[in-house]
């Protein structure tokens, strides 16, 4: 039994790092991609009449937050990789393939725009969905990994809450 749970939690570590991996790849390839091929020169790109592409830094964090003062990549690196050191101990400690897979995701986006604000002090943002004339902010892929990260993760706790009972007084049988 004891070693049926490590052996799980090492699978669990190891889809988390992998997820990671994919994600913080997959983040900085479509960064270069966009940079030195699509934005060279920088302009709007207009994909739907939903969807752009535009080219935008990210001095902050959403929603350009923090962003004001020279301090600011620096401290908010060093915030995001005390946040995936964190992330990496629940993963390594976790029994849920789903939840660790949901880890990776979120790891895998605080890295891709860590490794942006080490490298130009900004984080690169390029995806514009907007409709009615409202835009949503820019974002990137290492921001979509971190949102449906956490989006997968309160949803297994949501779903993992409704499989078991909450511990409830004495029943009472109805009238």
């Amino acid at each position: 039994m004891i070693l049926e749970t490590v052996s799980t939690r090492r699978s669990g570590l190891r889809l988390a790092l992998v997820v990671a991996l994919l994600t913080a790849v997959a983040d900085q390839i479509s960064k270069w991609v966009i940079l030195d091929h699509v934005m060279d020169p920088p302009r709007l790109v207009e994909v739907t009449p939903f969807f752009n592409l535009t080219l935008g830094f990210n001095r902050g964090v959403s929603f350009g937050f923090l962003g004001d003062g020279a301090a600011g990549p620096s401290l908010l690196s060093g915030l995001a990789v005390a946040i995936v050191i964190a992330l990496g101990v629940w993963a390594s400690r976790t029994n849920s393939r789903a939840e660790a897979g949901a880890l990776g995701a979120v790891i895998g986006g605080a890295i891709g725009n860590v490794a942006d604000r080490i490298r130009q002090g900004a984080v690169t943002d390029f995806l514009d969905l907007h409709a009615f004339g409202w835009h949503w902010p820019t974002f990137n892929v290492a921001d979509i990994g971190i949102t449906g990260g956490v989006g997968l993760l309160l949803l297994h706790g949501w779903l993992q809450g409704r499989r078991t009972p909450a511990a409830k007084g004495p029943q009472q049988a109805c009238p």
